[in-house]
């Protein structure tokens, strides 16, 4: 039933993540939520962001924020970034993940998506396929609407652990019942 919400991924931060090796594989584009993904609510692109964004530009990729936010909000954070933009996304609508890949001449099966909200974020990235990674969210301070959509989140998250952990059990019993009757060869 979640499923459909559930991310591929989580990770602690957006800083977290292994660019490099996803570039490696294959990825050449990365759409990013900004508001409690790269910085607090309506904050400015901080040392961290650029030095994210420079990062990027190293390896080789192309990126694009996604934001549901109005204009004005999406260029403050651009100023000195200098990425691709997309504002007033109706995430999770799929037009305007499609859009920003257009943007930056990338396909869903090249491209990952970083943000911290389930319902918006992950559900419209998953919805074109998009290999998405879920952020700890920076702030636990919100707008009123965000609280609320966090405490059904909650929930979603909560099964996709305990599927997590079943999967881990499962794979660790399959390991430990061929160990225990594989047979040597010679």
């Amino acid at each position: 039933m979640f499923e459909r919400f559930f991310p591929d991924h989580t990770v602690a931060s957006a800083y977290d993540i292994d660019f490099e090796k996803l570039y490696h594989q294959g990825y050449r584009g990365v759409l990013f939520d900004i508001d409690n993904t790269l910085v607090e609510h309506g904050s400015a692109a901080d040392a961290k962001a650029k030095k994210l964004f420079h990062r990027l530009d190293k390896i080789g990729f192309e990126y694009c924020l996604i934001s549901n936010n109005k204009m004005k909000r999406v260029h403050s954070f651009n100023e000195t970034i200098g990425a691709h933009m997309v504002f007033n996304a109706h995430k999770p609508a799929k037009k305007s993940y499609y859009y920003a890949m257009d943007l930056m001449s990338t396909r869903p099966e090249n491209t990952i998506f970083v943000g911290d909200q389930l319902f918006t974020d992950i559900f419209g990235a998953k919805r074109i396929g998009l290999k998405n990674y879920l952020v700890k969210p920076i702030n636990a301070r919100e707008e009123i609407q965000i609280v609320l959509k966090r405490k059904l989140e909650w929930i979603v998250l909560r099964e996709y652990r305990v599927r997590k952990r079943e999967e881990k059990r499962k794979k660790r019993w399959k390991r430990q019942l061929r160990k225990k009757y594989s047979v040597r060869h010679r």
